[in-house]
């Protein structure tokens, strides 16, 4: 039931994302663009036009280099008049985008359903936010406690569902023991029986889990793609932390406190993933997971070394946000 969870969640961000999802700048050598100061990757896709001179400059002198590559193709022959009218469409044009200040829900004819329904209103509300508290660093913040709030019956009830199936699981394992090497009709009919009566007593909808996945997911992935496209969140700071800095970045040159950051994304994801882990499986399933978890920790904590700051803000809030909900709901039961 896990499994089928995730895989049908994970389907339903990609069909959403093939119209939308942030995408790379990419040079002419087909190499990612990046801000060689702070590390932070621009995308494509931007929403509005950013303001600082360096990125501006960047996007300006990509755009300059493509036309001149399709230009040399075209002349080369090596792609025909109907190409080179396509790819130079395709090329990202800052000066044809408007200010995040004069930002609006409208305007985006090709986003897609995912944008225009989900990406373009977060970004709006971060912007608003931003301009009322001054500062796009506390605005990514407050932002993700408030969609976590919205969202709070919802994530609560999985994760009271999650409770329930760690509490329910010794029974469980014993109806799959039982009926382990019995494949007739009769012996499978009872053990469903026995399994729904265990998931009744212990107050379990089995088919909850995937409900609450959909509603939730969705906007968490559309939340993240709205803070990665709007360049203006990355040029502010908090703490002393530039938005647009990576770990790396910062680390390199010389600002140790840079390294505060991956360690607080170490921790806040492995509490997130260790209150959640372990629901529904058998002591083997847990033990796979947990290793898994473990893994993924490690990965995502080396990730965000070259993570921008606003990013990881987003991420430590969102997981704060997820053990703190967890504790209580272990607490109450």
């Amino acid at each position: 039931m896990q499994k089928k969870k995730w895989v049908l969640t994970m389907l339903l961000v990609m069909i959403l994302c093939v119209t939308g999802c942030t995408k790379q700048l990419k040079g002419p050598d087909g190499k990612v663009v990046t801000n060689s100061e702070t590390g932070q990757v621009l995308p494509s896709n931007i929403l509005c036009a950013p303001t600082d001179k360096d990125i501006l400059k960047l996007y300006k002198d990509n755009k300059a280099e493509l036309e001149k590559l399709y230009k040399k193709q075209l002349d080369d022959g090596d792609i025909g008049k109907k190409e080179y009218d396509k790819k130079v469409s395709e090329i990202v044009d800052v000066e044809k985008f408007p200010s995040c200040k004069s930002f609006t829900i409208l305007g985006d004819k090709n986003g897609g359903i995912w944008t225009t329904i989900f990406v373009r209103p977060l970004s709006l509300v971060l912007i608003k936010v931003g301009e009322f508290l001054g500062n796009y660093g506390l605005a990514i913040i407050f932002v993700t406690l408030l969609i976590r709030l919205i969202m709070y019956p919802i994530t609560l009830k999985t994760a009271r569902q999650s409770e329930n199936l760690k509490k329910a699981q010794p029974e469980i394992e014993k109806i799959e023991k039982k009926y382990r090497n019995k494949q007739d009709q009769e012996s499978i009919n009872r053990k469903a029986q026995e399994t729904m009566f265990v998931y009744k007593k212990y107050n379990i909808n089995p088919f909850s889990g995937c409900i609450f996945g959909f509603i939730q997911i969705p906007l968490f992935f559309a939340f993240y793609e709205a803070l990665y496209r709007l360049p203006v969140l990355f040029e502010d700071s908090l703490l002393g932390y530039s938005m647009a800095m990576s770990p790396s970045k910062g680390i390199a040159s010389g600002n140790w406190l840079y390294l505060i950051l991956p360690i607080l994304v170490f921790l806040a994801t492995f509490f997130s993933f260790k209150l959640n882990s372990g629901a529904g499986m058998s002591g083997e399933q847990a033990k796979q997971m947990n290793t898994m978890m473990n893994i993924m920790n490690i990965v995502i904590t080396m990730m965000s070394f070259t993570m921008s700051t606003a990013i990881i803000f987003y991420w430590i809030t969102n997981n704060t946000f997820t053990i703190i909900q967890n504790l209580i709901v272990k607490r109450s039961k």
